[in-house]
């Protein structure tokens, strides 16, 4: 298993943060290697994503289940790959920090099946980068547009 963290202030209330990242349109293409997402309903969409490791091109499908939604301090989600045998589960956390916000993320992925063997090493690598530069993204924009 694969596991991602980061945090990071964001200089804007609680509130405004929840503002943001509630609304997936807002904040979708700051997820690194996106490509698409289709929204099915409130609780469910399919993303697609696609980059290049080593030099190999691949797409990736996964369909994301919101568990909970806790306004304004707390999403929770479950991954599952279309495309590829993988799961894996997240969350994003907001907490007041003095009038600012700290804001952290966190994504687990497991890779199984036959080709899990291949899998894990490039999501052990993947993982902790992508919650990495999708939370300092997420932050950027919310700080702009705030």
């Amino acid at each position: 298993m694969a596991t991602g963290t980061h945090a990071v202030v964001v200089p804007v209330d609680v509130q405004a943060v929840w503002d943001y990242v509630s609304d997936l349109e807002k904040w979708a293409t700051a997820v690194p290697a996106y490509k698409e997402h289709e929204i099915i309903n409130d609780k469910q969409s399919i993303w697609t994503f696609e980059g290049s490791v080593k030099g190999i091109k691949k797409t990736i499908q996964a369909q994301v289940d919101i568990t909970e939604w806790n306004e304004p301090s707390n999403i929770k989600f479950e991954l599952k790959g279309l495309s590829d045998n993988f799961t894996g589960s997240g969350h994003f956390t907001a907490e007041d920090v003095n009038g600012k916000t700290l804001m952290t993320c966190t994504v687990e992925v497991h890779a199984g099946g036959i080709s899990g063997a291949v899998l894990t090493p490039i999501i052990k690598w993947a993982v902790p980068k992508v919650a990495s530069r999708l939370t300092e993204s997420i932050a950027r924009k919310i700080a702009v547009f705030s």
